[in-house]
Parts: C-alpha cells; sequence; structure tokens
C-alpha cells in the first residue's frame, strides 16, 4: 500500500466515524451513499444484494456467493454487479478499531452512460463473467469516493457535484481489471444481460414453482447454455438461486412477524414444512424455530 493510499484511506475512515457514531448501516445525504460502522464481529446475514461498490477501511469481511467465498479490507473493494442472494459477515471488529466502511448502490442506467459516453466497451460483453468481483484500490479511484464523501460536510453542493463523482467511481471500476464484469451486465444482447433477465424474473417470482426451459426461453437460450451462463455469472443454478431468495424471505418473515413455520414455508413456495425445515437447517445451521429464537435473543 502506497503512502497516497495510506494517507486518503485514513481521511476516509475518520468521515466514516464523523458521520456514523453508532453500528450500522447509515444512509447518508447523498443519494445511495452509506456509511457502515460494527465495533464487533458480526453475525453471518443473507440478505440480496443489489447492484453496487463497497471499500472497506478498517476491518474484515467474509461474503459468500453459492459456495463461493470472497474475502476482503483494507485496500479492497467489492462490486455485485447485480442482484445477488449473498451471506455477509464482518470477521474483523473491535470497540478499539471497529470495521468501517462504504457502499455505493448505482442502477445498470449510469454504468450504461458511463460506457456510452466514454466508449469503452473493451471486451464488447463477450465473456461471461461472475456478477461479483474483488480488487485492489487504486489510488484514482480512492480519490473520487474521497471527494463523494467530503460532500457530507458540505452538502449544499451534493445535487451537482454526488453525479460527476459517482459517474466517475463507477468510470473507474470499468477501467479496472474486472471492469468487464460490470460491462457486461448492461450491454444489449450479452450472455449476461440475458441471464440478468432471468434473474430479475426469479426474483419477482421466487415464490412459484418454474420449469428450466421456461427460464430458457426468457434467456432466448438452450437449457444447457442456461445452465452454463447462469452458473458462471452468479455461482449457482437457478434453482439453488431461487432456493436462496426463498429461505432468506422466510428467515425475513419468521424474525419480523412470529408467524408460525407451516404457513411461511407455504408463503415462500414449499409444499412441504418438512422440506423447507431440512432446506432452512441446511442453510442457516439450525431448525426455524431454534435459530429464530436465538436470533431474537441476540437482538435485544
Amino acid at each position: 500500500m502506497t503512502e497516497k493510499i495510506y494517507k486518503q484511506q485514513s481521511e476516509l475512515a475518520n468521515l466514516i466515524e464523523c458521520f456514523s457514531k453508532q453500528d450500522g448501516v447509515h444512509p447518508t445525504t447523498i443519494p445511495s451513499l452509506f456509511l457502515i460502522r460494527e465495533s464487533i464481529i458480526t453475525e453471518p446475514i443473507s440478505r440480496v444484494s443489489e447492484p453496487s461498490f463497497c471499500i472497506i477501511l478498517q476491518g474484515e469481511k467474509e461474503v459468500l456467493l453459492g459456495e463461493e467465498r470472497f474475502l476482503y479490507g483494507p485496500g479492497n473493494y467489492i462490486v455485485a454487479s447485480v442482484d445477488l442472494p449473498v451471506t455477509g459477515q464482518v470477521i474483523k471488529a473491535s470497540p478499539e478499531s471497529p470495521y468501517l466502511a462504504l457502499k455505493l448502490e448505482f442502477t445498470p442506467s449510469q454504468v450504461l452512460k458511463v460506457i456510452n459516453e466514454t466508449d469503452i466497451q473493451s471486451g464488447q460483453g463477450k465473456n461471461t463473467n461472475r456478477a461479483m468481483f474483488v480488487c485492489e484500490v487504486e489510488s484514482s479511484l480512492l480519490d473520487a469516493v474521497l471527494r463523494l464523501a467530503r460532500l457530507l460536510e458540505n452538502p449544499k453542493h451534493i445535487p451537482v457535484l454526488a453525479p460527476l463523482f459517482t459517474k466517475e467511481i463507477i468510470y473507474w471500476i470499468l477501467q479496472g481489471p474486472h471492469g468487464e464484469a460490470l460491462e457486461q451486465m448492461v450491454l444489449e444482447g450479452s450472455n449476461a444481460t440475458r441471464i440478468k433477465e432471468v434473474i430479475d424474473h426469479i426474483i419477482n417470482h421466487f415464490e412459484e414453482a418454474f420449469r428450466i426451459d421456461e427460464l430458457a426461453e426468457i434467456a432466448n437460450m438452450s437449457v444447457s447454455s442456461l445452465h452454463r451462463h447462469f452458473k458462471e455469472v452468479t455461482a449457482m443454478s437457478p434453482i439453488q438461486f431461487q432456493k436462496q431468495l426463498r429461505l432468506q424471505e422466510a428467515r425475513r418473515l419468521l424474525l419480523a412477524e412470529s408467524t408460525d413455520i407451516a404457513d411461511v414455508a407455504f408463503r415462500v413456495g414449499y409444499e412441504s414444512q418438512s422440506q423447507f425445515s431440512r432446506e432452512y437447517s441446511r442453510m442457516f445451521g439450525l431448525p426455524p424455530r431454534v435459530d429464530i429464537i436465538r436470533l431474537r435473543e441476540n437482538y435485544v
């Protein structure tokens, strides 16, 4: 790590500490920008990760996508280029040295606008890449992130400058070693864009049964091509992807609504409560009832 990057990270960490006094995820006055602080190692948290860029300034985090493990800390950033069901856990944090991170969400239209204005399109989306990747941060990208975060101290400039700095951040990600993985998701007709249509369909109808040939028709691919490209993008099969969505939603419902297990299983698409309980235990490590009791005790 160069001295310049060290100084940039130190300033950014100080800004995060200043604007997030307590643990948790903190929205800011800048649209789509969030500051994250945790002073303890957290429970694994399963959720759908939106298209976003996240950089860690202090501490470490582990993210699981399917069976693939992403570990990142200071000097790294992680990008999700499409909605993905993931499990994340802060694995290094303490009250003396809390986990500090910054997350910026973005839309496909923002990425496409940068590509069209700069004529990047180096790979033309020909290859299908994983929709999540970790990179080493470079000073040029960090400088843009820092200028965006500094706007929190001068909010009157946010409406004009925040969109410009966000565009610059996206530009530097596209210029990075895994830029094509972001580019592929917005280029019309690319294999990844067609897989994204299938992902959107499953997310919007996760509680419904589907046939693989129906998904292949949405993607305009053969069944074998759909399986291959879907796994390349998401690290999962379509069935595994749907299962993670169902179980994540079931856990949320049980935690938030105190609904009985059979009803929740039915609401997320399971016909068999026993199958639901088996798959829930396999994913979260405990049967539904025991897991929810433990979570409630930990969060009281």
